[in-house]
């Protein structure tokens, strides 16, 4: 006899009549029916009251994966979405973070909390067993309930067969087509020692190559399956990966989230193997430190490599952890567990969802997501908190430390002054902390859902996740060590601006066209919204942009790429050359200002100038 027929029954709460569902947001994954109770009376019936931000409402949804599946034809689980940031009543982002993170059912979009409240939910997550008559039979908080739920599915179902009253049948699931996008919801950037990028291509459980200009794709690592295999690039899998760190033997940990691991990618031959985790998640009264591969994690969501060893941001139980790669060993450095922002010695501390690390001189910097906060584990041990105030302490708010305000900042990364770029994920912000004066500033805006960041040279390079992209910001000078205003500014046209890259090839050169177009430009702009129109990539050398007067000023991002082969009878092995070049043009939109901006992508000279201004530094 197995343990569930064995088991006494599960305790079930006293018959209420469920209430009905309502929600102003509507319903996803339906195909745009509308569920109610009464119409599915006859099944059992699973609430799932979640929330986006809540790592362990989303640990709720992996560990309800299966228990749908062996139970399809009976079991019908509804998640309620209810959201504690503001970010989370927008019903694109609820329907983003369903297409995110693969909810494989019906989810019913709650802004104003109605069910809710009617169903007196109080806690993230919160599941509701709803019997075939109709009646609350079960409430479940917290996570790791889905064994006893499912004895309790298999009770009601039996019961309700003796009665006559289960019925049954698969419930039509209808997800959204996703966008045909390079990348599929990214989550954090590493620039490798070769200038090219590594980006966890989080939905798609891969991890992508992309060249210097953050598009163009070199490789993919991982079959693109959900799944903890090891092995060569093709048929390795991982499960939602999010953080990435650089080893000093040139290999790249990963931190895989759902498949609470750390993996480790070999850029070179493309090989993945398993460092440290089980593939379980982590529960109340395991091990929290020991052999590296007998220990279970939980949701690892960014690794940074300080003081020979790779700490991790233990999201899924607000810890940080440390793996130590010579003695192949994990343990517990920071964080007590609990869910909460308290400073004091590292083991005493609190933390709240921890996402996202950087180091500096002054020690690990924390993104912790849930208290909105920014965090410093010194090297004295001790956790002070920079910027941040509590669980529900949030907003958007520049100026003295003490009173700012971000909302579930993702990402931190370090910048050339020893100041913080904090991924402020759910005010759409790139911000700015400053240790020597303790103030937060916003370097960038319309920055949808960024998740992580990394330096290069002059420009910060960013994930917006739900724009699917890299996205190339100018940093400030201040941040650079200069002093503002060191580099020329064009006065440019309000409105319509041509830009016009001239390119000849060399002498003995001609343009290759044999494979299609053989130039290509790329445009951006810091602060975007310095254009109404006009960026992107594409392959004339011409550009049509529009200014917007109201930002004042900003820098304009141009890359320049054509490709030139050898010509002529006497060429007996012609070669073929690339030739690039990347301007950064400071332009102040003004009445009567150029209408035409003019551009050299060096063939013969090599200079590159821009018409009428001394020439820009390129990559």
């Amino acid at each position: 006899m197995d343990a569930a027929a064995s088991a006494p029954p599960v305790r079930r709460s006293a018959r209420v009549r469920a209430p009905e569902l309502t929600g102003k947001g509507g319903w996803l994954n339906t195909g745009g029916a509308a569920y109610t109770l009464a119409g599915l009376r006859g099944r059992v019936v699973l609430l799932d009251f979640w929330t986006f931000c809540c790592v362990n409402c989303l640990h709720v949804v992996d560990e309800l994966r299966e228990l749908e599946e062996r139970h399809r034809d009976t079991l019908v689980v509804i998640g309620v979405h209810s959201p504690k940031f503001p970010h989370e009543a927008e019903h694109g982002a609820v329907a983003d973070a369903v297409e995110r993170y693969a909810v494989g059912h019906p989810v019913l979009d709650d802004p104003e909390l109605t069910t809710w409240t009617q169903y007196a939910v109080r806690a993230w997550p919160t599941l509701v067993v709803v019997d075939p008559e109709g009646y609350v039979v079960a409430t479940y908080s917290g996570e790791g309930h889905v064994p006893e739920i499912e004895r309790l599915v298999s009770e009601l179902e039996a019961e309700h067969t003796a009665k006559g009253t289960l019925r049954r049948g698969d419930l039509p699931y209808a997800p959204p087509e996703p966008e045909p996008t390079v990348l599929r919801f990214p989550g954090k950037v590493l620039r490798l020692p070769s200038g090219t990028f590594l980006v966890t291509d989080t939905t798609r459980h891969q991890v992508v190559e992309l060249a210097e200009d953050g598009e163009t794709v070199l490789r993919r690592f991982g079959s693109g399956e959900r799944g903890a295999v090891d092995g060569p690039s093709d048929r390795a899998r991982f499960q939602e990966p999010q953080g990435l760190a650089l080893l000093p033997d040139g290999a790249v940990v990963v931190a895989d989230t759902v498949n609470h691991a750390l993996r480790r990618l070999d850029p070179g031959t493309g090989e993945v193997t398993t460092l440290a985790g089980t593939g379980s998640p982590w529960r109340r009264g395991d091990a929290t430190d020991g052999p590296a591969r007998e220990v279970n994690l939980s949701s690892p969501w960014d690794v940074a490599w300080w003081r020979g060893r790779v700490w991790i941001a233990m999201a899924g139980i607000h810890q940080l952890w440390s793996y130590d790669p010579a003695a192949g060993t994990v343990a517990r450095e920071a964080g007590t567990g609990g869910e909460q922002l308290v400073d004091g010695p590292a083991k005493e501390a609190l933390f709240a969802q921890p996402s996202g690390l950087a180091v500096t001189a002054a020690g690990l910097w924390v993104a912790d997501s849930e208290s909105s906060a920014l965090r410093l584990l010194g090297p004295d041990g001790e956790v002070r908190t920079a910027v941040g105030a509590g669980l529900f302490a949030f907003g958007y708010r520049d100026g003295p430390a003490e009173g700012a305000l971000l909302q579930h900042p993702l990402g931190v990364t370090a910048l050339p002054d020893g100041s913080l770029a904090v991924c402020d994920t759910y005010n759409h912000a790139l911000r700015r902390y400053d240790p020597a004066t303790r103030e937060v500033t916003t370097l960038a805006t319309d920055l949808r859902e960024p998740s992580g960041a990394v330096v290069v040279g002059e420009d910060v390079v960013v994930v917006e996740s739900a724009r699917h992209r890299l996205t190339r910001l100018r940093l400030p000078a201040v941040v650079l060590g200069r002093p503002e205003g060191e580099q020329p500014v064009t006065d440019v046209a309000v409105g319509p601006v041509r830009l016009d890259v001239v390119f000849t090839p060399p002498p003995g050169q001609k343009l290759d066209t044999r494979d299609g177009p053989a130039t290509r430009l790329l445009v951006s702009a810091s602060p975007p919204t310095l254009l109404r129109s006009g960026e992107g990539a594409g392959s004339d050398l011409s550009r049509a942009l529009e200014t917007d007067p109201a930002v004042g000023q900003g820098v304009l991002h141009v890359v320049a790429t054509a490709a030139a082969c050898d010509a002529g009878p006497e060429v007996l092995h012609p070669a073929c050359h690339v030739h690039r070049r990347e301007w950064r043009l400071p332009v102040r939109p003004v009445v009567g200002g150029a209408d035409r901006l003019v551009l050299e992508l060096p063939g013969a000279d090599g200079t590159g100038r821009a018409s009428g201004q001394a020439p820009y530094p390129s990559l």
